[in-house]
């Protein structure tokens, strides 16, 4: 199965993560805390842009205190929405309006 952009999506529908390599820093564990092990992956953009979230690789490794953590605390982590939303424009060659039709949001005018 493929994303519409023909990226392999795996058994639960998600593409490669496009945020963990931007800037050309590289990922090999938690997003957060670098721990290895059991990793969960947490999509950057939830509710209803979840899905789309999965499909665009918009989506970081978290370990389980980590991912509870982000749960938990409901934090709207801008700067990571930021990062992704630099990502996508970038991979997928979008304008920010074509980001904003997607996602509902310019997150790059968001102050930290």
């Amino acid at each position: 199965m493929k994303s519409m952009y023909g990226e392999p999506l795996d058994s639960n529908g998600y593409a490669p993560s496009i945020v963990l390599n931007v800037c050309d820093i590289t990922y090999d564990g938690c997003y957060v805390c670098g721990c290895g092990g059991d990793l969960a992956r947490h999509e950057i953009f939830p509710g209803p842009y979840r899905q789309k979230s999965k499909e665009y690789g918009l989506w970081i490794p978290l370990c389980p205190d980590c991912h509870r953590m982000a749960h938990e605390t409901k934090n709207d982590m801008d700067a990571l929405k930021k990062r992704a939303q630099i990502a996508a424009m970038g991979k997928y060659g979008w304008s920010t309006k074509d980001f904003v039709r997607e996602f509902g949001k310019n997150y790059l005018q968001t102050i930290i």
